[in-house]
């Protein structure tokens, strides 16, 4: 193998399963096109222009299934396109706006332009079907796919229901065979949570490998010899990548971070909370709540005096040089770590680059700019490679990973499960519990039944999936949205709850269960067996 050392770009792509069909549109699914917008798109075509010049880049994508779900929904894309429609005319309302102050002109006519031209790209291009060319690049061998549980529930607290774990295993594997025919290597843990239970179910679903943070390879038993710089396995042999922890502390640390840099758009403000409330019709939600238009016209600025005196106006050119600057920052501090460990170390290090999508486009404007720096300041610098994890993995004999018990880890807050247990959300779980213990039950109960018992058996599947969304506790803990976070929740176990009496009773409402199947119709192939028992 290539003696130089490799960095391994890994994306976590998720968002919690939101679908209304009812309403014309919903707050809620605001995250979902704003990430399309200023994320997947953006990435996709980052990735187009390194194909299209022949650079050579690797980057592993944690697709969750429902997202997978969502983008391939044709109400979701629809309402998609009627949302991206409505911000350009309010784009063309803006450069009028705008006519008597030149530079926020300037900045009205380029969001505009860019939202007309990722309007062509998605509709016409790519023909509403991103999947299809994540995919492609699948195939190309640039991109390696991952997968993650089936509605991204943090594992370590069901693991004294194996059928639970179980479920969410199989049933993603299955939903991202359905996408992308193909069995996935690479099994992203939700929140990166790891406990020692989930070592065998891993390894019996037939993943290859998994994502810890840092601390819990560091902290294993044994420590590992080579740190976090080279991978271990698991007692039943399923291989280990830790997040590079200095790699993320460059992005993600709060005031420290590349994102802070004052250069660079400042993403937390918006017109959509300064304009009146006539000139934002298209974009108040309902009882007159103000949402982000995308158009935002100034600069970070300098926190010490950050509502003191208006920012400066956003400078493009400006912040796509800060973006260059922190590639190469950033590969130099790679390289500065790599000389370091490669004293203690006959193979070639890894640094495993793992973060969050929504921090490439929807949290840090200029994100996407700074992979694409990124792999060209690689190919400009030379003495380090590219690699998928599953690249690397491969590379080296089965005997090279000396076998770890990793910790108890998460990459949440203090790195443990304050996040998603705590004084917020602690009532969630013996709800969740319960429910799933009626789950077990119903499978085991009604084993071989057809037609419409079946039907509600497999939606109770999906509700005691769906109450189980890690996304919930999370958003309860933050305070963002709560009120929506508890009633999706309560929402899926009153679901689940009405169809285990229904059937309990022998009656079932064919309308109730329809319309549900219609509201949360995320896995329709799902079989309610996958909570029975393992013989």
């Amino acid at each position: 193998m290539n003696k130089c050392p490799v960095i391994a770009v890994v994306l976590n792509l998720h968002l919690p399963f939101v679908h209304h069909p009812d309403p014309p549109w919903s707050l809620e699914e605001r995250p979902f096109f704003e990430a399309l917008s200023e994320t997947y798109l953006p990435l996709l075509e980052v990735l187009d222009r390194l194909d299209a010049d022949h650079i050579p880049f690797r980057i592993a994508l944690s697709l969750s299934p429902p997202l997978c779900h969502m983008l391939s929904d044709e109400l979701l894309l629809k309402r998609y396109v009627d949302f991206t429609d409505r911000q350009i005319e309010f784009g063309l309302r803006e450069i009028k706006r705008t006519a008597g102050e030149p530079r926020v002109q300037k900045l009205s006519r380029l969001f505009y332009d860019k939202l007309v031209d990722r309007r062509i790209l998605f509709a016409e291009r790519y023909e509403g079907n991103i999947l299809k060319i994540f995919d492609l690049y699948q195939k190309k061998g640039k991109v390696e796919l991952l997968t993650t549980a089936a509605t991204y529930g943090f594992l370590p607290f069901y693991t004294a229901y194996t059928e639970a774990v179980q479920a969410q295993l199989e049933v993603a594997a299955a939903s991202h065979r359905r996408f992308f025919s193909i069995n996935p290597q690479g099994f992203w843990l939700p929140e990166l949570g790891w406990k020692d239970e989930l070592d065998e179910q891993l390894r019996s679903y037939g993943f290859s490998y998994t994502i810890i943070d840092t601390h819990g390879l560091l902290l294993g038993a044994p420590p590992p010899a080579r740190g976090s710089f080279f991978p271990a396995k698991t007692p039943s042999g399923v291989l280990l990548l830790s997040r590079d922890h200095y790699a993320a502390r460059d992005l993600a640390e709060p005031g420290v971070g590349f994102p802070w840099d004052p250069r660079y758009q400042d993403c937390r403000e918006d017109v959509g909370y300064e304009l009146p409330a006539e000139a934002l019709k298209p974009f108040l939600g309902p009882g007159g709540v103000r949402t982000r238009t995308g158009f935002r016209y100034r600069i970070q600025g300098d926190p010490r005096t950050r509502g003191a005196v208006p920012n400066p106006p956003y400078d493009p050119e400006s912040a796509a040089a800060a973006a260059r600057e922190h590639a190469r920052i950033f590969l130099e501090n790679r390289i500065s770590r790599f000389k370091r460990a490669a004293e203690y170390m006959d193979e070639p290090p890894i640094s495993l680059c793992a973060y969050d999508a929504d921090a490439f486009g929807r949290r840090w404007y200029e994100g996407p700019l700074f992979i694409e720096a990124l792999f060209r300041e690689g190919v400009r610098k030379g003495g380090i490679q590219f690699m998928n994890p599953v690249e690397y993995l491969y590379k080296h004999p089965p005997h090279a990973y000396t076998t770890v018990i990793p910790e108890f880890s998460s990459w949440g807050f203090s790195g443990y499960a304050e996040m998603w247990l705590n004084a917020a959300n602690d009532w969630i779980y013996r709800h969740v519990i319960r429910s799933l213990e009626r789950m077990i039950e119903l499978a085991e109960r009604f084993a071989d039944d057809t037609g419409l018992k079946e039907r509600a058996l497999n939606q109770a599947a999906r509700e005691i999936l769906l109450a189980q969304a890690s996304d919930w506790a999370k958003m309860l803990y933050k305070g963002e949205s709560p009120e929506y976070a508890r009633s999706q929740i309560e929402g899926a176990l009153r679901n689940f709850t009405t169809i285990y009496e229904s059937l309990g009773s022998n009656y079932i409402s064919t309308e109730w269960l329809t319309n549900l199947e219609r509201q949360h119709n995320i896995f329709p192939h799902i079989n309610y067996r996958v909570f029975r028992r393992k013989r």
